[in-house]
């Protein structure tokens, strides 16, 4: 019997019988919008089996949770008991869904919080203030912004604020199977990304199961990945993240190219090929590894060179490649 499962019984609470997930769609009339990317999932053994991922919820933590809808995910994380459960929802239809939960929860001592904002503007400190107590986060989220709020949250991870001023923060979120794939993936794989490199600076990133597109509602074309981020106890640098996140994303340009082409995009034309192969020297790194074959190590050596030429000239931290031709100044 698993601890959250033990609690309840000791305590005598559960959650009320409540209807299924797809009587509620029906009984509201909920459909998925395409344009907030929006797929229900309706298996509760499913979604008790993501909230599992995130590890132990103890009755004093906080829970945040990314676009609930109408709450399959939210009910499997009430049975485990949190302190808090805050729902940030953009789509208000769900509301009345949302709010019978938090009815249920009463009981239980739960305090369920709903919000109505869109999660890439949710001010968490300013709901959150204290932090003597762990917090989660858990999501399924919708496609079209899952990878810009984990690079959100990375740069949050970095400058130790919003969800992340504890060391303990973990995220637990779906994304398409190839983008969580892409997240996790190693040195040399043909999944290595900017965004594989990012995720392993300031966390170990882990792949903890596929769920079947079949089981969303309506049905995805991809199936989905539910990726558990853990935050490194010591990151692995202390440069900024604007420009450690610019490193990586110049390198990765050209993917299938030599590293030292993406990366000589970073320089101005005067001087490029003299200065890339200066910097990728300092670096100790072989310029004609193609990108993802670069370590983390291998692509921070590269982001330190670089700082280190900005100091010496910092005009060309404006430097962009795609303007017109431009003289620095």
């Amino acid at each position: 019997m698993s601890q959250a499962s033990a609690r309840i019984l000791s305590s005598g609470m559960r959650l009320p019988p409540l209807p299924s997930i797809r009587d509620l769609v029906k009984l509201y009339k909920l459909q998925a919008m395409k344009q907030l990317s929006q797929n229900f999932l309706m298996d509760e053994r499913l979604t008790d089996k993501i909230v599992k991922s995130a590890g132990r919820i103890d009755n004093n933590d906080i829970v945040l949770e990314v676009g609930p809808g109408p709450g399959g995910i939210t009910r499997s994380i009430l049975r485990r008991q949190p302190q808090r459960l805050l729902l940030v929802e953009k789509d208000a239809r769900f509301t009345e869904t949302l709010q019978l939960l938090r009815e249920c929860a009463r009981p239980l001592d739960i305090e369920v919080e709903i919000y109505h904002e869109d999660i890439l503007r949710f001010n968490i400190e300013q709901h959150v203030p204290d932090t003597t107590q762990r917090l989660h986060l858990i999501g399924n989220l919708p496609f079209a912004i899952s990878t810009r709020l984990l690079i959100n949250w990375f740069d949050d991870l970095s400058r130790r604020r919003g969800a992340f001023r504890r060391n303990d923060t973990c995220m637990t979120l779906t994304f398409q199977k190839e983008v969580a794939e892409r997240i996790c993936a190693q040195v040399g794989s043909e999944q290595r990304c900017r965004l594989s490199v990012m995720s392993q600076i300031w966390t170990e990133p882990v792949l903890k199961f596929i769920i079947p597109g079949k089981a969303f509602v309506p049905k995805p074309q991809v199936d989905v990945g539910v990726v558990k981020v853990i935050p490194l106890k010591r990151p692995k640098t202390e440069l900024p993240f604007p420009l450690v996140e610019r490193v990586v994303r110049h390198i990765f340009s050209m993917r299938q190219k030599y590293c030292r082409r993406g990366y000589s995009t970073l320089l101005p034309l005067e001087g490029r090929e003299e200065t890339t192969q200066a910097l990728f020297q300092r670096a100790d790194v072989k310029d004609t590894m193609r990108p993802f074959e670069l370590s983390v190590a291998e692509c921070l050596r590269l982001a330190d060179a670089y700082a280190e030429h900005l100091v010496a000239h910092p005009e060309v931290a404006k430097y962009d490649y795609r303007a017109p031709k431009q003289a620095l100044n």
